[in-house]
């Protein structure tokens, strides 16, 4: 797992890093110019090979090119708790494209000669942490030229956004970290289960953290295990996430709760951004459940529970 996380590690990391291979420093929030990372441990052949692959949604556009090192996950991933050290290798590689205010996270693994090598990272999980680590409206393109389990892949974002001087909150860093550790984790142990699909998990995931921004930062414990139950719930999930598994969704949560991220304005658009973005990637999934029968009957619920403690509370 370290090594793998080692590899994608790099993959945002470079992303921000931003001082490309010229001498000129670059920023990427003062310039709009997409920004490819790539892992030092890269040969030229596969540096060609991951250039190739992720410039291609460009159509032939401008672009910068950074290299993520060992120094770099040292900075922006051992906070979390890894134990990277400047010798660390990086193969891991991404692009980040700003987009237009209120167009959400958009993230798209692509494949490396025909292959997906991101063994364990899902784009959906990419999303929830990259919202949950403070990014707003961007698209990022992930590949690897090795296989890899693609757990450190925002490590070049992280760093794209502190080179500006706008550096993320690390609470809500390590708190993305946690998440893809724990979605990916979950979808692991769910893998080929009827009922089940990583769309319907980080749709819930989405959709709480929605509704928390809703109720603001002072919401609390016992509120968060009710809007986690309630999202099982809507996402046909109660028959598959056992109670181990809604637990961690549960101090995941409060943890994001706790990193300060509900304290941004944008935090709430952005979740039912990208709670829409996961229902309509998996339309064949959702359009089962999007019944006007489903709908109606968990909204009452839900209902329920907001009006008790919005009373409870007047």
């Amino acid at each position: 797992m370290k090594k793998s996380l080692t590899l994608i590690t790099a993959i945002l990391l470079s992303v921000v890093a931003i001082f490309s291979f010229s001498k000129k420093e670059t920023v990427l929030a003062d310039d709009d110019t997409p920004v490819v990372t790539l892992g030092t441990s890269l040969t030229e052949s596969q540096k060609q090979g991951t250039l190739k692959t992720l410039t291609a949604p460009l159509n032939g556009s401008d672009y910068q090119t950074i290299t993520v090192t060992g120094s770099d996950l040292v900075k922006y991933l051992n906070p979390s708790g890894d134990n990277f050290t400047t010798s660390s290798g990086v193969w891991s590689s991404a692009m980040i494209q700003k987009t237009n205010k209120g167009s959400g996270i958009n993230v798209k693994i692509l494949d490396y000669n025909g292959k997906n090598n991101i063994t364990s990272i899902t784009a959906n999980q990419y999303k929830n942490a990259a919202l949950t680590a403070g990014i707003t409206d961007a698209n990022i393109y992930v590949t690897s030229a090795i296989p890899i389990d693609g757990s450190g892949a925002l490590a070049g974002v992280y760093a794209a956004y502190a080179k500006n001087g706008n550096a993320l909150n690390q609470k809500q860093v390590n708190a993305a970290q946690d998440e893809m550790n724990t979605l990916s984790g979950i979808t692991k142990e769910n893998k080929n289960k009827d009922g089940y699909s990583d769309a319907q998990l980080n749709n819930a995931v989405a959709g709480a953290k929605s509704e928390m921004a809703k109720q603001g930062q002072n919401i609390s414990d016992s509120q968060i295990r009710d809007i986690v139950n309630n999202q099982i719930n809507i996402n046909h999930l109660g028959n598959t996430i056992n109670n181990n598994q809604k637990n961690q969704i549960i101090n995941l949560l409060i943890e994001i709760r706790d990193s300060g991220a509900l304290k941004n304005g944008d935090f709430k658009g952005q979740a039912a951004k990208l709670s829409n973005q996961i229902e309509n990637g998996a339309k064949n999934i959702f359009n089962k459940f999007n019944t006007p029968e489903n709908h109606n009957f968990f909204q009452q619920i839900w209902d329920s529970i907001v009006n008790f403690f919005s009373g409870l509370f007047k």
